[in-house]
């Protein structure tokens, strides 16, 4: 098996076939795993997530525009952040139907070559709708961990410039880079492209870099997945939906959902078995997935730092209350309760 699988890297790298030489590496890694050298796995993930610098003998696959980077560095440092991927879809406390399509994009991730040999593709483009705080975000990081492959943000603050064309021209450059290196690729806040940045003098300009996005988007090669997230889909021009291949939609949490993801974060905690989980639930209600997490954090980090002997019910209470005084969401809510009239002028924007 490490025989073939020292031939298969070989081959590779004379090749230049990027994508196989990671792929051989996982499947080492994974051996090494197994043997129990951890530490070792460790390692050749690492190496293999970060993408290897392989010299490619041959220049007809690679323009004069290419971008050849494991962490991007020079001008593409500053419009792509890798990050790694820490957590997997087991992770993540979804509903059975969005765990299911999710899970159903990684498998055919994983069968890219065999679907590809059958005249198909697998799904590379997604588009993730939904409140802030309900997974999208952590979405990418799971279906990178997953796949074992980088992440990385694509940084939208970095696109905009004040010079006319400049904004495109660096989207090309993020694009060129998704068809030169497998990986997955997120663009989060996927709506500040079509939202005028500062009036309408900005509207025109908006429009030539939504247009050059769609055209991007539709001429995607290679085999990366692009993953869009939105908190603000009635804002999302509507070409935009025809151009992925699944649009997925995230909603607040259950109070089942918020009891998962709250036990599971307390879980081992001296005191939690004791703690009154329908006070805590009923606390908690309207706060989003992120916003528990971080409740119980602070709750922990409470219990720590006044030196409790257990957690109680009282302090994680305290910790859920902290966190939804801040809470838009709930902020809204409230507003809306107290003015039959607050509803239309929220949605107006008025103030005062």
């Amino acid at each position: 098996m490490v025989a073939r699988q020292l031939i298969d890297l070989f081959r590779s790298h004379v090749e230049g076939n990027d994508e196989r030489f990671r792929t051989t590496m996982l499947q080492v890694a994974a051996n090494e795993a197994r043997k129990g050298h951890v530490n070792v796995a460790q390692e050749i993930q690492k190496l293999a997530t970060r993408g290897p610098q392989i010299v490619r003998h041959s220049t007809s696959q690679q323009g004069s525009n290419s971008v050849p980077f494991g962490r991007p560095d020079g001008e593409m440092s500053d419009l792509l952040e890798m990050v790694e991927p820490l957590v997997g879809l087991k992770n993540m406390v979804l509903p059975a139907p969005l765990r299911s399509r999710l899970e159903r994009v990684v498998r055919e991730q994983k069968h890219f070559s065999r679907l590809r040999e059958h005249g198909l593709m697998p799904r590379r483009r997604l588009l993730l709708l939904g409140p802030p705080g309900c997974g999208k975000t952590m979405t990418a990081h799971a279906v990178a961990h997953d796949l074992g492959l980088p992440l990385f943000v694509v940084r939208l603050d970095a696109l905009f410039t004040k010079f006319l064309g400049e904004t495109a021209s660096k989207l090309r450059l993020v694009f060129n880079a998704i068809e030169q290196q497998r990986a997955v690729f997120l663009f989060d806040e996927f709506d500040s492209l079509v939202l005028s940045r500062g009036g309408q003098h900005d509207v025109a300009e908006m429009r030539r870099v939504l247009n050059s996005f769609l055209v991007f988007l539709d001429q995607l090669r290679g085999h990366s997945l692009v993953i869009a997230a939105s908190n603000h889909p009635e804002a999302l021009d509507a070409a935009l939906f025809r151009r992925f291949d699944d649009v997925l939609t995230y909603h607040a949490p259950s109070q089942d959902e918020l009891a998962e993801v709250l036990r599971g974060r307390l879980c081992g905690q001296a005191g939690a078995e004791k703690l009154d989980w329908p006070q805590i639930l009923k606390t908690a209600d309207g706060l989003s997935f992120a916003e528990c997490a971080r409740a119980a954090d602070d709750a922990m980090k409470e219990r720590l730092i006044e030196e409790l002997p257990c957690l109680t019910t009282d302090v994680v209470v305290a910790a859920i209350k902290e966190r939804s005084a801040s809470s838009p969401n709930i902020q809204v809510k409230r507003v809306l309760r107290k003015s039959p009239n607050a509803k239309k002028t929220v949605r107006s924007g008025k103030t005062g």
